[in-house]
């Protein structure tokens, strides 16, 4: 992995967010397997988003960095030298930048790379809703490295760096959030222990989903910490459910929304997200209850104009009231659910439309 020299030519970059449709908080409980093999495998089913980062990258001499968001404030200039040290303790440091820069830290200990000066352009993916921004400004930083410099990685190679970048920044999060470097595909992903497994899935006919912003804050830091903690204490009726949810239940909903996917059946799509929320509810959701309860979230999902509209929904992400989704009855549905949740008032609705064969 030889970095060209500052010569190289601009990058244009384009990076959406990751919706799980099922699976969530599978794969770091798989990854657990390398300690306790009675672990069941993690295993999930996403699609990258509409929405997503733009961004455009050239050589620099350091690592310089600012984005526009979607409120239209500007973060930034970030700006560190290509250094292990510095790079390091910009990633700890906490903020805005920190993933990015835990990403920059991981490319100068594996090939020291130059800079790279990113401009994220336009960003219309929600922060904080379960749709990893996070990890698609993470695809993203390693991307910009990856084709500025011609570093010759593969679409893995980024996603490694850019769940170790994370990691460097101290999150908790799994593998799947930097699937997203795939793009608008359906990606089924397992977790066993280190490894991971990717295989692409697609769909016969269309299916329309609709992803709604509940505008509300959730503390996923705090998610995590909580079902880690739960999770891994010995010998308790809260991590038995916790491991059985997460693990064997959730291999039956993904085996099962496999098959439904791959026939292009939406109406076993959606009775599938509400077998899956009511097992989320059941044995997950009681390890974090200040966050998971969710009661925005719930109130949609009984809605009962929703459920006329909609074949099921659930969750987002590590759930609680950041987003919902929704599997519509068609298109036509799917606008006058949009209606309807813009009469409410208090909800941003983003489409997402899994075409045929993708």
């Amino acid at each position: 992995m030889k970095p060209r020299a500052l010569d190289s030519s601009n990058a244009a970059l384009f990076v959406p967010g990751r919706l799980c449709l099922f699976g969530e908080h599978s794969d770091w409980a798989g990854s657990f397997r390398n300690g306790d093999p009675s672990i069941a495998p993690g295993a999930c089913i996403i699609t990258g988003t509409d929405q997503g980062i733009t961004a455009t990258a050239a050589a620099a001499s350091d690592f310089e960095m600012v984005s526009h968001l979607p409120d239209g404030s500007v973060r930034g200039p970030f700006h560190v030298v290509m250094d292990g040290a510095a790079l390091r303790h910009a990633a700890q440091a906490g903020g805005f930048f920190s993933y990015a820069a835990g990403v920059v830290v991981e490319l100068w200990e594996r090939c020291h790379s130059p800079g790279v000066h990113i401009s994220v352009d336009r960003m219309d993916l929600p922060l904080s809703r379960g749709l990893s921004s996070s990890a698609a400004v993470c695809v993203l930083t390693a991307r910009a490295f990856n084709q500025v410099h011609q570093l010759g990685l593969s679409v893995r190679d980024e996603m490694e760096l850019a769940y170790r970048g994370e990691v460097a920044a101290g999150s908790q999060c799994g593998r799947m959030d930097q699937a997203c470097a795939y793009g608008k595909r359906l990606v089924l992903l397992g977790f066993d222990g280190d490894a991971m497994t990717v295989q692409l899935l697609s769909s016969p006919q269309p299916l329309y989903l609709l992803i709604v912003d509940l505008l509300h804050h959730k503390d996923t830091r705090r998610i995590l910490a909580d079902l880690h903690t739960h999770f891994l204490a010995p010998d308790t009726a809260r991590a038995s459910g916790l491991r059985e949810a997460l693990g064997r239940r959730n291999l039956d909903v993904i085996a099962a929304a496999t098959t439904a996917l791959t026939d292009g059946d939406a109406q076993q799509l959606g009775a599938l997200m509400i077998e899956a929320q009511s097992l989320f509810d059941r044995d997950v959701a009681p390890a974090c209850p200040s966050e998971l309860t969710a009661p925005r979230l719930h109130a949609l999902l009984t809605d009962s104009r929703v459920r006329e509209l909609t074949w099921g929904g659930k969750g987002v992400g590590s759930q609680g009231d950041g987003a919902a989704q929704f599997v519509c009855r068609g298109s036509e549905q799917r606008d006058v659910l949009i209606n309807h949740l813009w009469d409410r008032g208090t909800m941003q609705c983003l489409p997402l439309t899994i075409r045929a064969g993708s």
